[in-house]
């Protein structure tokens, strides 16, 4: 072993002695009881807000899907169904505007309140008054009244075949009303201005899910205890602690040595290293998350790539299979989350054609090619690490030309930035919002990623103005999957976006460790986990 490998695995162990003794030793402000069922999982932490109607991460949607409940819910292992949650059952107007749904009348929240339909009304006029990152999934809902204590209506702006899908968010978690009043909350008109319930439920949660959060402390540790109280079944674990460990590598040391039970951010080779230990099970499959470009449509910022033929240009130039050998999963035809219904498939996907990317950026007026800088968070999400593509983003891009200098940036940082439509050229990765091809709208023009491009309805044809206009109300199955496949064709000849990989998931976790699911809602739900005892 040479210096350097042995300054880097000391430095590793290091870092394990120090995680272990923030995990157990006396920090704690509840030190945790010898007969406690422990979980701990190692994670690279992205929360922004825990707060219900402003948070909307993936490790947000890990904890609040543990804190919280919502209306309706999918199944456990995957997205084929809606299923009762907080409602009983529900019925859709015949014009598909207007849903009324019982609610369960057993339910009650952690601090011992019962919950009503007076609640449900407060959290979701909440979520789109304080207009927070997630408030645009209630865009279309025109109005949430009480018709009585367990029957709560909701009317639409438009007829939307994705709504029960959407509630299924934890954006649209229930919360208590009364609680997060007394707190500084509000759901008034102007809640986006005099709402200040955020630090309050940054370190408490208002629920009824199967967990309570005791504490989070930013980019160090977020620890849930079990809810005594919760209506449904109890969880196995009595406490749960997602500790925030950036490097893959050091998630890798700390399961192999026992600290962590779980670690969610491993590199593919990394779990195939371990595919012999027994102490060590495995899981790995297709992702929902798709990696992609952005190439911003106002020329003040996006420059040189906010023209429709270079941006035609750096998708023909982008090395695709090169992607896959690091990261496996598939090639996205499009934007659409490959494994949604009428998404487009490798079959359909853009292959690598540098002597046309070339014609391209000659009929663009860029025959030697040009200067422009990639902004993207400095992190590693469930074992891709941003560096290693920026790099080969760069490394592809130079062989057209194109000379890219890298801005990695602190991930809140640059993720204000990206939301903000402030960055030129940005490489980021997109979950589906819902679980359904209305998805896709997000990256058209006056869709949440598409204004994060600049990307307005000003400013786009008008002919896809129409096709938007139609997916958005379409019931029937066939002429649905034919409008999106327009939108997709349109998006591949003319969007400011370059999918290039949406990459496998691994998690790697101790052998005792049961019930592990990756779910593409909520990635994962701890309070189906146990251990093997």
């Amino acid at each position: 072993m040479n210096n350097k490998q042995q300054f880097t695995r000391f430095f590793s162990l290091m870092i394990i002695l120090l995680m272990t003794i923030v995990l157990f030793g006396g920090t704690h402000t509840n030190v945790i009881a010898q007969d406690e069922r422990v979980l701990v999982i190692g994670h690279a932490e992205s929360t922004d807000s825990l707060d219900p109607a402003r948070g909307y991460t993936q490790t947000t949607g890990i904890v609040n899907r543990a804190t919280y409940s919502t209306l309706v819910t999918f199944p456990d292992e995957d997205a084929s169904r809606i299923d009762p949650m907080l409602a009983t059952d529900w019925e859709i107007s015949a014009d598909g505007l207007v849903y009324t749904f019982n609610l369960r009348d057993d339910v009650a929240f952690t601090n011992g309140d019962s919950i009503s339909a007076d609640d449900v009304v407060f959290s979701v006029q909440r979520l789109k008054n304080v207009t927070g990152n997630p408030a645009f999934l209630a865009d279309n809902i025109a109005s949430v009244e009480a018709i009585d204590d367990f029957t709560v209506q909701f009317t639409l702006n438009t007829a939307r075949p994705s709504f029960l899908a959407e509630l299924t968010n934890y954006a649209f978690s229930i919360t208590n009303a009364d609680q997060i009043r007394e707190n500084g909350g509000t759901d008034a008109e102007d809640a986006a201005e005099t709402d200040e319930a955020e630090a309050f439920l940054n370190n408490n949660s208002a629920g009824t899910g199967p967990y309570i959060l005791e504490r989070w402390e930013p980019q160090v540790e977020t620890v849930l205890v079990r809810n005594p109280d919760y209506w449904g079944e109890a969880p196995y674990f009595d406490r749960v602690i997602i500790a925030n460990i950036p490097e893959a590598a050091t998630q890798k040391i700390a399961l192999e040595s026992g600290e962590i039970d779980m670690a969610l951010d491993l590199t593919g080779d990394q779990v195939m290293s371990m595919a012999n230990d027994p102490s060590i099970g495995i899981f790995r499959g297709p992702s929902q998350y798709t990696h992609f470009l952005l190439m911003n449509q106002d020329p003040e910022i996006g420059g040189v790539v906010s023209d429709p033929t270079v941006q035609l240009a750096i998708r023909y130039a982008l090395d695709y299979e090169g992607y896959k050998i690091l990261w496996g999963g598939v090639t996205p035809g499009s934007n659409m989350a490959f494994g949604l219904a009428g998404s487009y498939g490798e079959d359909q996907a853009f292959s690598r054609d540098l002597d046309r990317a070339r014609e391209l950026l000659a009929e663009a007026g860029y025959p030697d090619g040009f200067e422009i800088t990639l902004s993207y968070p400095d992190f590693t999400w469930q074992g891709v690490n941003m560096n290693t593509n920026a790099q080969k983003i760069q490394s592809d891009l130079a062989e057209v030309g194109i000379d890219v200098s890298l801005n990695p940036g602190e991930l809140q940082v640059s993720l204000e930035e990206y939301r903000n439509g402030q960055q030129g050229f940005g490489y980021w990765f997109w979950g589906p919002d819902i679980l359904d091809p209305l998805d896709l709208l997000s990256f058209l023009p006056g869709g949440i990623v598409g204004d994060r491009a600049n990307w307005s309805p000003e400013t786009a044809d008008q002919e896809l103005l129409d096709l938007i206009a139609m997916a958005e109300i379409e019931t029937d199955s066939e002429v649905r999957l034919d409008l999106f496949a327009q939108l997709q064709d349109y998006l591949q000849q003319s969007g400011p976006f370059a999918p290039f990989n949406q990459p496998d998931v691994q998690t790697a976790y101790r052998a005792d460790i049961q019930g592990y699911v990756f779910h593409p809602q909520w990635t994962m739900d701890v309070s189906i986990l146990s251990r093997a005892e």
